[in-house]
């Protein structure tokens, strides 16, 4: 009898989308550094995983000055480097707002097939331009709704109050960091978090945010954070 043919099942992609303020208020203290290292080590981190169940897809969209697709969803084991954030310029945040609705209907970049998006929106200021109507209608996207929404305010000036209606997750509440090392606390539980996801199968649970987890390891500068 001949050998059959068995086709090998593509692992479903896990689309990343991170919605970054790279604003002029971002260039001190260290915030705009603490942003560009923390997605050179998320990228790495994911491009490590195994692709046995889920691939993690990334994106970047950048909202500075004006808002642009920073780097498209990509396959994150193909991503050879990242390149650097400039803060300055305004907060374009509602331009950044429809820039990911349209990226989340794209049913050819993001399949049915695939898990639910995890959107990730990080800011320490209040929008600039017009962004009430695009940041309705991502919420109110089909698509946007079931995604994973989580946000974090860096800073005290941050808009809280719209901050916090764009994260949607019981297990991921509105995240604060006070300085760049809370920064990069942050991504690093979103890391650990989404790669656990990619392994397990599927998206049903809230995607949780252990920072314990982060913070116990030993070789971590940052151990103390939650102490």
């Amino acid at each position: 009898m001949p050998i059959k043919d068995f086709a090998v099942k593509a692992a479903r992609p896990l689309p990343v989308i991170i919605l970054a303020d790279t604003s002029g208020s971002m260039g001190v203290d260290g915030k705009i550094e603490a942003l560009n290292q923390s997605l050179r080590d998320m990228v790495k981190s994911f491009g490590a995983e195994s692709r046995l169940r889920g691939e993690i897809h990334l994106g970047v969209i950048t909202f500075g000055g004006k808002a642009a697709a920073h780097l498209p969803l990509t396959p994150a084991h193909q991503i050879q480097e990242i390149q650097e954030f400039v803060a300055g310029g305004g907060t374009p945040m509602g331009a950044a707002m429809e820039i990911a609705r349209e990226l989340v209907e794209d049913r050819e970049l993001i399949p049915s097939r695939a898990y639910r998006p995890v959107l990730v929106l990080v800011s320490d200021g209040h929008p600039t331009d017009d962004w009430e109507g695009p940041f309705q209608a991502l919420l109110a996207s089909e698509r946007a709704a079931k995604a994973t929404r989580i946000a974090l305010a860096i800073g005290n000036d941050a808009d809280e109050a719209m901050l916090t209606e764009f994260a949607n997750d019981l297990e991921a509440p509105l995240f604060h960091a006070d300085n760049a090392a809370e920064i990069v606390r942050f991504f690093r539980a979103v890391t650990m978090s989404v790669a656990a996801r990619s392994q397990s199968g599927g998206d049903t649970q809230p995607l949780k945010l252990d920072y314990r987890r982060v913070a116990d390891d030993e070789d971590d500068p940052l151990a103390d954070f939650f102490n």
